[in-house]
C-alpha cells in the first residue's frame, strides 16, 4: 500500500515508525529503572531492620568489600534519589514522544484526505496511545 502513498506520506509513515521504536526503547529503560528502585528501596528497608554493628559487605566488581552501615546507607540513599529523577525523565521523555506521535499521526491523516472517511487506520486504533 505504501507505493500508493505521496512521498511526503510515506515520509510520515517512517517517521511514525521511528518514534514508535522510540517509545519502546523508553518504555524497557523505564521498566529497568522502576525495578532497581523497587530493589534499591527494598534494600534501604531491610537495612533498617539490621544492628549497625553486623558486618556488612558491598559488591566491587566480581569482589564483597566491607563496608560501614552509614557509609551502605548514604549510597542506598544516593541510588534511590538518582533512580527516581532517572524514572520521572523517563516518564517526561514518554510522554514529549507520545505527544510527537498523536501530532504526526494528526498530520498524517489529513495528508490523507482527512482520516480516509472512517477506513481502517491502525495507527489510531484502540490502543495507540497505550502505554
Amino acid at each position: 500500500m505504501q507505493g500508493n502513498l505521496p512521498p511526503e506520506a510515506q515520509e510520515k509513515i517512517e517517521q511514525l515508525q521511528d518514534l514508535q521504536e522510540t517509545a519502546q526503547t523508553v518504555a524497557v529503560q523505564k521498566q529497568e529503572a522502576e525495578s532497581s528502585l523497587t530493589d534499591a528501596k527494598n534494600a534501604l528497608d531491610e537495612l533498617e531492620n539490621i544492628d549497625e554493628e553486623t558486618p556488612m559487605y558491598r559488591k566491587v566488581g566480581e569482589l564483597l568489600v566491607e563496608t560501614e552501615y552509614d557509609e551502605a546507607e548514604d549510597d542506598l540513599e544516593d541510588k534511590v534519589d538518582s533512580l527516581e529523577i532517572r524514572v520521572e525523565t523517563l516518564e517526561k521523555q514518554e510522554e514529549r514522544v507520545q505527544e510527537q506521535f498523536e501530532s504526526l499521526q494528526g498530520e498524517l491523516e489529513e495528508l490523507l484526505g482527512g482520516g480516509m472517511g472512517g477506513g481502517p487506520s491502525p495507527a489510531g486504533g484502540p490502543g495507540a496511545g497505550g502505554a
